[in-house]
């Protein structure tokens, strides 16, 4: 069987796609490359250039590929983006969706993984967060990946596919230079951006109620995360081979453990050398909660899912893929 890999060519999706070729899987991908590197890709992967708003083209790549199984990860995903183009991201996140499970229905694929995100959660309240914690997204991307999630589980019953869904932290790091992330809009890049500038790095407020003052978010690595993956893919296929109908599994992909901002500066530092200038304190972001760390015990558990990489091991890589870029 084929997967489809939808953003395949993408920071993420490039992991993915290799995690499941070394798998043993046969994957295809469907991008649109308005932010995807096709260079990212093995040569023997097939990549089908195009949207999945695009019903014709969806419909020719399931039957010319044989698909079987999709991994959804096209998405837009910049927060404030999002508040200001809410259309944009209602089209292309769920009515792009919509598009991609109608496909999906009529072309009998039954087994679905869905990237979603911890932005479902907006600011939650609580130590760890569960999957039960409740839902409360802040801004149009958090709405859309929660809306994605209930569409995508709906679809599931009602059609007998196989669905997980699965709630991403913050992303790190890289596995190869190649695969690493060129955007600049996560906290570890705009270090590295301002520091090779000679640049102070911002740091969003130092009055949260944390030890240090500043922010605390769970990392995962990039590579782990294309792990989970493959075993939500594995999962899904197991559950329809065994013929038992619809099964939907929801979880987190986080490691439990907390990192702070101004942690996240000195290791940077400790990494790259680059110690100056120090970093600068600025107003706090609208927003920002104190603290989200990931309960991982649900996938560990279901999937037998557990993380590999530390921070350290997230920046030392990430450096690695910036230094590439960055000569």
């Amino acid at each position: 069987m084929t997967w489809l890999i939808t953003g395949g060519a993408g920071y993420i999706g490039a992991h993915v796609v290799r995690a499941l070729g070394a798998a043993g899987e046969r994957v295809v991908v469907l991008d649109d490359l308005s932010s995807g590197l096709p260079e990212r890709l093995p040569a023997e992967v097939p990549v089908v250039e195009g949207t999945v708003l695009d019903r014709d083209l969806l419909d020719r790549t399931l039957a010319g590929h044989e698909v079987r199984g999709v991994v959804h990860l096209a998405a837009r995903k910049q927060v404030g983006e999002s508040v200001e183009q809410p259309l944009r991201y209602y089209r292309e996140n769920l009515h792009g969706l919509t598009v991609l499970l109608e496909a999906v229905v009529a072309a009998g694929v039954d087994r679905f993984v869905y990237s979603s995100s911890a932005a479902v959660y907006g600011m939650p309240d609580v130590d760890l967060v569960t999957e039960d914690t409740p839902c409360v997204p802040m801004n149009p991307y958090g709405e859309t990946k929660l809306a994605g999630e209930w569409l995508v589980r709906a679809t599931g019953r009602r059609h007998g596919l196989a669905t997980a869904c699965l709630r991403y932290f913050n992303v790190a790091g890289a596995a190869a230079p190649e695969l690493s992330d060129v955007g600049v809009s996560n906290v570890i890049p705009m270090f590295f951006e301002a520091l090779t500038r000679g640049e102070a790095p911002r740091v969003f407020g130092d009055d949260y109620p944390t030890p240090d003052g500043t922010c605390i978010r769970d990392y995962v690595h990039v590579a782990d995360l294309a792990d989970a993956h493959v075993v939500a893919a594995r999962h899904v296929a197991a559950a329809s081979e065994a013929g038992g109908g619809a099964e939907d599994l929801t979880v987190n992909i986080g490691t439990g453990t907390g990192v702070s901002v101004h942690e996240i500066a000195g290791l940077v530092a400790d990494v790259t050398g680059l110690r100056e200038p120090a970093p600068r304190v600025v107003a706090r972001r609208p927003g920002d909660p104190a603290r989200v760390i990931a309960s991982a015990e649900l996938i560990r558990r279901e999937l037998g899912w557990k993380p590999r990489h530390d921070v350290r091991d997230m920046i030392v890589s990430a450096w690695e893929g910036w230094r590439l870029r960055h000569p």
